[in-house]
């Protein structure tokens, strides 16, 4: 098969990388996508690296089984803690979130940035890493919020206690004045009307634009932008599909008709 014509797959932990496919299939409607939502793994965001790679590992050996011309690491946590360890394992690209969105903010006006994310993307500093390698003059804060993920993939942020713990973990960063926060997983995005009641939403940058615009570029610099007339979605889950098919309605306006994913048999229809 011609290059240009194979699918591009996103990978993410569960619900969180639908923002980063929205944004991309709103661009690229001709594309052939696969989806695959690691949901009998999620959250990522407490687990130890070892067990992150051998996860990361069998996926991405999947989307080479399936024979993609590309992959969309649309997770924080595994291009802050995986990427490294796999980028030069496989023949096809690899586009890491935190890496590609650091280009774009560094060449920002900004000195004073926020951040959002889970624990294991906070403890490895990997914001902070990349961005500074393009523009070491700007403070970078950074606030762990394990319990986000969660709220996201139950759809419970409009539960009092989950607002009160949105709100506390904002107040904790809004302290040291950011002029932009980093909404660093993909899930994030998903509460930016929560978000917005205690402050201004366009405080927030949302990743999956700016990390999209990047591999877009690169697409077309090495020819592989898909030119047929109409692309195909594919979608699998490693468990509860029918509740991902369910919950994934609130964020694209179609039925995925996720496929359950064996690591034995590679795939079963549900």
């Amino acid at each position: 098969m011609i290059e240009k014509y194979k699918s591009i797959g996103i990978y993410d932990s569960g619900l969180g990388g639908l923002s980063v496919f929205k944004e991309l299939f709103r661009k690229l409607k001709n594309e052939n996508y696969i989806y695959f939502g690691d949901t009998k793994n999620l959250p990522y965001g407490d687990k130890k690296e070892d067990e992150l790679l051998k996860i990361a590992t069998k996926i991405f050996d999947f989307f080479d089984r399936m024979n993609v011309k590309a992959v969309v690491m649309a997770c924080n946590t595994t291009s802050a803690v995986v990427y490294d360890k796999i980028k030069d394992k496989y023949n096809f690209k690899i586009y890491p979130l935190i890496q590609n969105l650091a280009k774009y903010i560094a060449s920002q006006n900004y000195q004073r940035l926020g951040v959002f994310a889970t624990n294991s993307t906070i403890n490895s500093h990997a914001y902070s890493k990349y961005i500074k390698l393009y523009k070491n003059n700007i403070n970078i804060f950074e606030h762990a919020c394990p319990n986000w993920v969660k709220i996201v993939e139950e759809n419970s942020f409009d539960e009092e206690i989950n607002q009160n713990i949105i709100k506390n973990d904002l107040d904790e960063l809004l302290q040291f004045k950011p002029q932009k926060i980093i909404l660093g997983c993909t899930h994030y995005p998903f509460l930016i009307d929560v978000l917005a009641k205690y402050t201004d939403k366009n405080l927030f940058i949302d990743p999956s634009k700016c990390f999209v615009g990047e591999i877009i570029k690169d697409l077309a610099i090495n020819d592989l932008i898909n030119e047929q007339e109409k692309g195909s979605i594919t979608c699998y889950v490693s468990a509860n599909p029918k509740s991902f098919s369910k919950n994934s309605k609130m964020f694209v306006n179609f039925d995925l008709n996720p496929m359950l994913f064996n690591e034995n048999e590679y795939f079963v229809n549900i």
